[in-house]
């Protein structure tokens, strides 16, 4: 019998429906859920399941028998999934059931199509690559990569920073900014496409750096080859910054030495085969579409 992990963080009324339907063509498809412990708690007296439930509770819970896992939720709940799976062989099949959902791409309305993709095995594996943080401190405990970015950012109200940036060693430029995105390709449809980034493939191998609010006007983002090091060192009028992987943070003194590689292994996200990346531009940003009429 296959054996899928279920991942979400928070179970809301209007969620009861498709889910429930979820769970029913799983168990239709004889494939059995693995369902994340604190989300078993939020469903278990309103979802029907089956009477042998498994759970887990960390990533040391996720065995080699488990093929795929499903983050039920939006954007933030697939990269909570990230984090989870770390350098496991997991397919991760993002179901979308928040809003936007560049990542999490399979509508709630194609759940039994995804769930016999699943049990057929005839979905598709798309590698991601990802972005890993080296510093002179330990920060984010054991899992230091982020999926979308690492950016660097001022604290509150405080005055701009300055960003001295390196490419394996180099000097690249300093940024005056109220902060400073490196993104992968994955990434380029999130925080750094907000702040005017390119939208890169995800195939592609690089990172975009992505100033933010940026104080001279001709820093524009940038794209680098992903063999690269790129390397901080910031100038504060106040003590400390942000930094962030994708959506965790953590306050760091601005001398503390940050570096960011790309990670020596990928994830495996999950599209049905008819679910391509520029079909996803066209859904989620309705580029070619005409509205003069």
């Amino acid at each position: 019998m296959m054996r899928v992990a279920i991942y979400s963080r928070v179970f809301e009324e209007d969620q009861q429906l498709p889910l429930q339907l979820f769970f029913e063509a799983l168990r239709l498809r004889q494939i059995e859920p693995v369902i994340y412990a604190p989300f078993y708690l939020q469903i278990k007296e309103t979802i029907k399941l089956s009477e042998q439930v498994s759970t887990f509770s960390q990533a040391s819970d996720l065995t080699d028998g488990i093929e795929v896992i499903a983050s039920l939720g939006g954007d933030g709940t697939l990269l909570d999934t990230i984090t989870l799976i770390r350098n496991k062989k997991i397919a991760v099949m993002g179901i979308n059931f928040g809003r936007l959902g560049f990542l999490a791409s399979i509508g709630k309305e194609q759940i039994d199509l995804a769930v016999k993709a699943m049990a057929d095995r005839t979905y598709i594996e798309d590698k991601r690559s990802l972005i890993h943080l080296d510093s002179t401190i330990p920060l984010f405990g054991d899992v230091p990569y982020g999926l979308n970015e690492f950016s660097i950012h001022k604290r509150d109200v405080t005055s701009m920073i300055k960003i001295h940036t390196y490419l394996n060693g180099e000097f690249l430029n300093t940024y005056w900014a109220d902060g400073l995105i490196v993104a992968t390709p994955t990434g380029s449809t999130g925080y750094s496409l907000s702040c005017n980034g390119p939208i890169v493939f995800p195939d592609a191998n690089c990172f975009v750096i992505t100033p933010v609010a940026p104080h001279n006007l001709n820093a524009r983002p940038i794209v680098v080859p992903d063999d690269h090091v790129i390397s901080f060192a910031i100038e504060s009028r106040s003590d400390q910054v942000i930094c962030a992987l994708d959506a965790r943070r953590e306050i760091v003194h601005k001398d503390v030495q940050l570096a960011v590689r790309k990670e020596e292994f990928s994830v495996s996200l999950i599209r049905l085969s008819e679910n391509n990346f520029l079909q996803t531009l066209h859904n989620k940003l309705t580029w070619g579409l005409d509205k003069r009429n």
